[in-house]
């Protein structure tokens, strides 16, 4: 029989292989097509053909100016305003409250996102509604948003969804004890010298946590270059961003045209790169800038621009989301609506009851997926934490570093490769040797997004678990997996739960995997809201955007309320008194 630690140590390396296999496959399954090599078709040499005829395509370089465009301004827009509200309210009352604001929509799917954001910034919107209250005007205004050519929309958009991501990631590595406490020292020595706060952080704490952030940061510029949700749904249609024609292109009636969307795939991956490229030259410029303002000695330098920005920033994140929110469970409630009235004429649930009764399959579709892909992502993850801090512990420096750097590259793998450069490849691979499981096209599609999430909200209880608990259990002639099962996951059970809900929540959002895996045969919450806002439905589009968002929170809450009920001493103390004083009052 094997043993527990090897166990452990397989399921790392299939953790390792789970998420670097399939994108190596599906970016191979891409690059044959776009050099003229594909078999099914006829085609089994390869040439260059296939990219001069992409170059020839009206539009094709605007169309890759704006994936490039609008992923590197909403991310650096995101990046900043996390930034500026770190700097403003570290060390202040409001850094919980405003986690609690921005922790809602870190589950709030792209699309959902996009859907919500469209119900205002439409021409009969409420962005319109109020200004034609304050003007007087009565007829709907001609404004570019959405669809504006420059992509606005969209950049609005992505900023708004991944502000929360990348604001929560810095929380918890300011979380880390270590870092903390030499911070929190860093910090005061600076405000000893009379540095403002606001400098202070930006000098001292943020090349000290930067670092740690670079990785994320990366991941969502990688996804806002190659996102096909929000700009399929908010973004120009003439042209629009590359990854969408390339979605088009791929869905195209005309077998033929595989040959140019592989290409299209290749170039948005050059897409990417170059977005990546940009942005490690912009670390550059502003490291080198940074040090000479750090050795200027100004002790209020941009502290009040910083202020301003995050105090703005903030407020309107939160109407945003405000409107977004209102919005949503007014149109899905709304009877005759005519512009530019604030409110419907009346109120129905009648949209609920069509939405209800289309949504039942796919529903159970979504809840079945995501609870299947959750739960083999938290066990593997589990598994593979347990061999880093047990049989790999027992390696070398050499060896740990090695299995350090690729957990790493495979772990951010699925984040930095566009969906669209290797997931059309994998279908291809999957069609060829696993035509007829369905199912098990989707489900390993989710999982490699979802491990990645799962792991990282993991590793960071599991690699804080003080040691002298499971010291103490060995002691007592307890077995490895013992000390895993009765110890180690009792301690656990409130992160755990937290990552299966992060896990089910990534694979409640995923359209563009769900969409081409399953061919269409597999429909979910997602890929209906987005089938439902395409056709113009305002008040259904409403009610599956709600649906959407319940979805995630229901997990969410259900994480944040068990661990009060099982493994709590506290807990189960105080309701063992209270048990007592009943049986007391009784008597």
């Amino acid at each position: 029989m094997l043993r527990f630690p090897v166990i452990a140590l397989a399921v790392r390396w299939i953790f390792i292989s789970v998420l670097s296999l399939p994108i190596i496959a599906g970016v191979v399954g891409v690059m044959l097509p776009a050099f003229g090599y594909f078999p099914a078709l006829g085609q089994d040499t390869f040439s260059l053909s296939v990219f001069a005829e992409l170059w020839q395509v009206e539009g094709i370089g605007r169309m890759a100016w704006l994936s490039f465009f609008t992923g590197v301004t909403a991310t650096g827009l995101a990046a900043l305003l996390a930034i500026a509200l770190l700097a403003t309210f570290y060390q202040h009352s409001g850094l919980h409250t405003l986690q609690r604001l921005l922790s809602p929509l870190l589950v709030l799917p792209h699309a959902a996102a996009a859907i919500a954001l469209l119900f205002i910034l439409a021409p009969s919107g409420w962005a319109a509604r109020i200004g034609a209250m304050i003007t007087g005007d009565v007829l709907t205004p001609q404004w570019a948003l959405p669809y504006d050519p420059h992509g606005v929309a969209v950049i609005l958009a992505l900023a708004l969804k991944e502000l929360p991501f990348i604001f929560l990631m810095a929380l918890s590595v300011l979380t880390q004890p270590q870092l903390q406490t030499r911070l929190h020292k860093h910090i005061k020595c600076a405000q000893a010298m009379g540095y403002a706060t606001v400098t202070a952080f930006i000098k001292v704490a943020l090349p000290i946590i930067y670092p740690h952030l670079r990785l994320p940061v990366l991941a969502v510029l990688a996804y806002a270059t190659a996102n096909v949700e929000i700009p399929l749904l908010l973004g120009p249609n003439n042209p629009p961003t590359l990854a969408v024609v390339v979605l088009q292109w791929f869905n195209h009636v005309d077998l033929s045209m595989r040959f140019q969307a592989s290409a299209a795939a290749v170039l948005q991956l050059l897409v990417t790169l170059a977005a990546l490229a940009s942005w490690w030259l912009a670390e550059q410029i502003v490291a080198s800038w940074a040090k000479r303002m750090r050795l200027s000695g100004q002790r209020n330098q941009l502290s009040s621009v910083i202020q301003v920005f995050a105090w703005t920033g903030a407020l309107l994140f939160v109407i945003t989301g405000v409107l977004m929110l209102t919005s949503l469970v007014v149109w899905s409630v709304a009877t005759y609506w005519t512009f530019p009235a604030l409110l419907p004429e009346g109120v129905t649930l009648l949209h609920w009851q069509t939405a209800l009764t289309a949504l039942t399959q796919p529903l159970i579709t979504t809840l079945v997926l995501g609870i299947a892909v959750s739960l083999v992502a938290v066990t593997v993850a589990l598994l593979a934490l347990e061999a880093e801090a047990g049989f790999m512990s027992k390696r070398t420096a050499r060896w740990q570093q090695w299995d350090k750097i690729a957990v790493n590259i495979t772990l951010y793998l699925p984040l930095l490769v566009p969906g669209v450069a290797f997931l059309f490849g994998l279908v291809w691979f999957q069609q060829r040797w696993l035509a007829g499981s369905v199912i098990t096209h989707v489900f390993v599609s989710h999982l490699i997004y979802v491990l990645p999430y799962v792991f990282i909200s993991l590793a960071v209880a599991y690699r804080r678990l003080d040691p002298r608990y499971m010291k103490v259990a060995s002691g007592l002639s307890k077995s490895p997996w013992q000390v895993f099962w009765q110890v180690k996951l009792p301690m656990l059970f409130g992160p755990v739960l937290i990552a299966m809900a992060l896990g089910m929540a990534i694979s409640f959002s995923q359209y563009l995997p769900t969409l081409l895996s399953g061919g269409g045969r597999i429909t979910t919450v997602t890929t209906e809201a987005v089938a439902v806002a395409a056709g113009s439905s305002q008040r259904l589009s409403a009610v599956y955007v709600l649906v959407q968002v319940m979805l995630p929170l229901s997990g969410f809450a259900l994480a944040w309320y068990l661990p009060g009920r099982f493994f709590n001493p506290a807990a189960r103390a105080k309701r063992r008194q209270k048990r007592i004083a009943a049986n007391d009052t009784g008597t």
